[in-house]
């Protein structure tokens, strides 16, 4: 599964959680979820991802961040 790659690089599914979601009540679940079930959790309320999710290899970032990218080759 794709956003299981991103988990990994980034160092974790909660570091997809985009904390200024609007939709409180899936980010709360979100963040009350134990870390193994966080997945499920997640691809059911995508709406609380950080996005843009930007992929390079092994490598990704989530949110805005031109400075990272740029370094990649």
């Amino acid at each position: 599964r794709s956003l299981d790659s991103v988990s990994r690089a980034l160092g974790g599914y909660g570091e997809l959680i985009d904390a200024k979601s609007k939709d409180a009540y899936a980010l709360a679940l979100a963040q009350h979820t134990p870390a193994s079930m966080l997945a499920s959790v997640l691809m059911e309320n995508q709406q609380i991802i950080k996005t843009p999710i930007v992929r390079n290899g092994r490598l990704a970032t989530v949110g805005y961040a031109p400075d990272v990218w740029k370094r990649w080759e």
